[in-house]
């Protein structure tokens, strides 16, 4: 048997499983784009500006 059997094509199966750099660039790019895009759909900013930026009655006194 040359070439190692199956030891040697799981070893280059797990090989592909660990997580690359590359994979957790594309996953944090997804969640912003995932971010934007339910911002985009419910468009929150009335809500934000006043929950956020407006002073209330009670915090002026």
């Amino acid at each position: 048997m040359a070439g190692g059997g199956i030891a040697s094509g799981s070893t280059v199966f797990t090989k592909f499983l660990r997580p690359q750099s590359t994979q957790f660039q594309s996953a944090a790019m997804w969640g912003v784009a995932a971010t934007t895009g339910a911002l985009w759909l419910v468009q929150p900013f009335d809500w934000l500006k006043k929950t956020f930026f407006e002073k209330t009655a009670t915090e002026g006194q």
